[in-house]
């Protein structure tokens, strides 16, 4: 029996099948099902979409702007409801959404544009639901007293909202006079006075002595000129008695030849330490502590004396 014979090439190769042909690929029934299978796809992706739960609408991933909490809790004057405060000032919504990618770049904005925040350290989303947010607050110092009213300010002398202090706030602070600008820059901005900008440096720096000291208010100099700089305003301090301290120019003045804000201090506290107020024994007095060598006082109306001299004078038998 003969075998059969089998096809080869010339190079005694088997031949491989011809490729399928441009039209038998395109109507392949893989390729028909394919084809079919997107275009469907294509079709249903948008009714799909909408079948899909809005996670943004669900009460779990939903927040109250009240619900906000601020670090520190506010404390020292600042308003216990500054939260619903920044969000009327900010115009921000009831409810935020926590999957919102702008959330805390929008919380921090509206905190931040609020005249007693002074910096936003931090926002940061907490599980579950929670966003707390970190601040630096300013703290009121003193209130300066002009003609069209009573303005509370800050130690870098920021305006602060007038409204948000009563009678008693009010009381608390460090009176300054003397002042003769309106402020024209809105709540939460530099009062420009080179003025207020003095006494809002000594305010900050007393602050915590104030009391103690028995001071009453503190009283600047006119500035010369519109170009007049801070560390150029002298500064002076009512006392309880009536008298008055000349202190000179602002502790933080790098002024050649001012004493430091330190020594000043030494100096009002052993003068009170010394004779117990500062308007005895014949007062009240002028009395300047600005010079490196000694201080000086006088009645106020005559002619100024270094302090010892001045004692040895009251203190002369009549």
């Amino acid at each position: 029996m003969s075998k059969p014979k089998s096809h080869k090439s010339a190079d005694n190769k088997i031949d491989a099948p011809p490729p399928p042909s441009f039209w038998e690929r395109v109507f392949h029934p893989r390729w028909l099902f394919g084809c079919a299978l997107l275009a469907t796809v294509a079709v249903l992706s948008p009714w799909l979409i909408r079948q899909l739960p809005e996670l943004e609408q669900r009460p779990e991933y939903q927040l109250a702007f009240s619900q906000i909490q601020l670090e520190p809790v506010p404390t020292g004057g600042v308003p216990e409801d500054l939260v619903s405060r920044v969000q009327r000032r900010s115009g921000m919504p009831d409810t935020l959404s926590l999957l919102d990618p702008k959330l805390p770049k929008n919380v921090a904005e509206a905190f931040a544009s609020h005249p007693w925040i002074e910096r936003v350290v931090e926002v940061r989303n907490v599980y579950p639901a929670l966003v707390k947010v970190q601040v630096e607050y300013r703290q009121a110092v003193a209130v300066v007293l002009v003609k069209s009213g009573l303005y509370p300010i800050d130690g870098k002398a920021v305006l602060l909202p007038p409204s948000d202090f009563d009678a008693a706030d009010v009381e608390r602070l460090i009176p300054v006079h003397g002042v003769f600008t309106t402020p024209y820059a809105e709540e939460g901005r530099p009062w420009n006075d080179p003025a207020v900008m003095a006494a809002a440096d000594l305010a900050r720096y007393l602050g915590p002595r104030w009391r103690d000291l028995q001071l009453t208010a503190i009283v600047v100099a006119r500035p010369e000129s519109a170009v007049t700089r801070p560390d150029e305003i002298p500064l002076e301090l009512e006392t309880v008695g009536g008298s008055r301290i000349l202190w000179g120019r602002r502790p933080s003045s790098q002024y050649p030849g001012e004493l430091t804000g330190e020594q000043k201090l030494g100096r009002v506290q052993k003068y009170l330490v010394e004779f117990a107020s500062f308007d005895r024994p014949a007062g009240p007095y002028e009395i300047d502590i600005r010079h490196w060598e000694e201080i000086s006082r006088r009645p106020l109306g005559i002619e100024r004396l270094p302090i010892n001299t001045a004692a040895k004078r009251t203190n002369r038998p009549r």
